[in-house]
């Protein structure tokens, strides 16, 4: 009988607590009121520093042209400024930028500084204070954009004293231009690196050639042994001369005087320059010490020396161009804008914030009262 009586009862305290004034107490005026309390007493003041770079090569243009239109709106594909400018936005955005501020800059206390503001500071109450948690809330307090229409980034740091947001938004850009310099040092040093090596081989096998033929020159004893072939042939070039003159010498006296003892003078000295003869041209060629021999392995010495300065001048001049190549597209992060310390703070936006919380529980209360209307209005229908 008693939960009878009980029943009755909830029914008409329920449906007064689901009338429209109670109703528009509970879904818009709390909340607006509790909103009005927080924004206007509690909220603490957020000044932003704002910040505007590129990332370009000193002969790389801005974007200009129909390119840049159809990259604005996703079409067109993504340059190489494109990507080093994102290389520099991922960093600012990275574990690491937060693991860098908070080991230089102390990104903790630069967050938790409003004691009231228990909804802005970090951590917050339902937050834990560790490193994943400070990363995962890292997006409130900074981020950057790129427009591919100028080509230019903006930064926009938010913090709860206006030096604060100036000294993290510094120090990211400071971040940022070390990022690009590795990258110029790696780029460098691919395009470099390959180059340097190959010289050094060059290099390498000039030595070994100069040391070769060194080594010839002090074996065999002979500097040029073309040079020496060429004073052996003149040589044998004036015995041929003279052994013809006294060959002629002796026919013209035996014609003229057959028993003259001259003739065997003349067979003598013909016999002795032919002797002679011989010597030099077996010094030329006949065996493995023959000039001959001792030219073409000079020759090849000397072919490979040639070969191997050639190659050296070619691959210097190659490194030369890598060098060049490489402070061409050497990256620069340019500051447009450095970043401002704001005498004034931008957030929170007290009245427009209370009011949208006013609007949006206006609406959510005139859904929960047509929803009510029309179950009421069914309710009836079925009786």
């Amino acid at each position: 009988m008693l939960s009878a009586d009980v029943a009755p009862q909830a029914v008409p305290r329920a449906r007064s607590l689901l009338s429209p004034r109670p109703l528009f107490v509970v879904l818009v005026l709390i909340p607006t009121l509790l909103a009005a309390i927080y924004y206007l007493l509690i909220a603490a003041p957020i000044y932003v520093s704002e910040a505007r770079f590129i990332v370009r090569a000193p002969n790389q243009p801005a974007p200009i042209g129909i390119n840049s239109v159809l990259q604005s709106v996703g079409i067109g594909g993504v340059g190489e400024g494109d990507t080093n400018v994102y290389a520099v936005h991922a960093y600012i955005m990275s574990r690491d930028a937060v693991a860098d501020l908070e080991q230089k800059h102390d990104l903790r206390a630069i967050l938790a500084r409003p004691q009231l503001d228990f909804l802005a500071r970090f951590p917050r109450p339902f937050e834990r204070d560790q490193f994943e948690d400070l990363y995962r809330e890292y997006p409130r307090f900074v981020t950057v954009g790129y427009d591919s229409l100028t080509g230019i980034s903006e930064l926009r740091v938010r913090a709860f004293r206006p030096t604060d947001a100036a000294e993290l938004a510094n120090a990211l850009l400071t971040g940022g231009e070390a990022i690009v310099n590795r990258l110029n040092d790696q780029a460098a040093k691919d395009a470099v690196g390959e180059a340097y090596r190959q010289v050094g081989e060059a290099q390498t096998r000039v030595v070994t050639a100069e040391a070769a033929l060194t080594d010839f020159r002090n074996r065999e004893q002979v500097v040029d042994p073309t040079r020496s072939s060429l004073a052996s042939l003149d040589l044998i070039g004036k015995l041929e001369a003279q052994i013809d003159t006294l060959r002629a010498d002796r026919n013209a006296l035996a014609a003229s005087a057959p028993d003259s003892p001259q003739l065997a003078v003349l067979d003598r000295q013909i016999s002795a320059f032919e002797a002679q003869l011989g010597l030099e041209r077996g010094k030329i060629a006949g065996d493995n010490a023959s000039l001959a021999a001792k030219i073409g392995e000079y020759e090849r010495l000397t072919i490979e020396r040639d070969f191997a300065a050639k190659e050296l001048t070619a691959v210097s001049a190659s490194l030369e161009e890598a060098r060049e190549e490489a402070r061409r597209k050497r990256l620069y992060l340019e500051r447009v804008v450095n970043p401002n310390v704001p005498d004034t703070p931008l957030l929170p936006m007290r009245l427009f914030s209370i009011a949208m919380v006013f609007v949006t529980t206006l609406l959510i209360y005139g859904t929960a009262v047509l929803i009510i209307a029309g179950l009421k209005e069914h309710g009836q229908s079925e009786l």
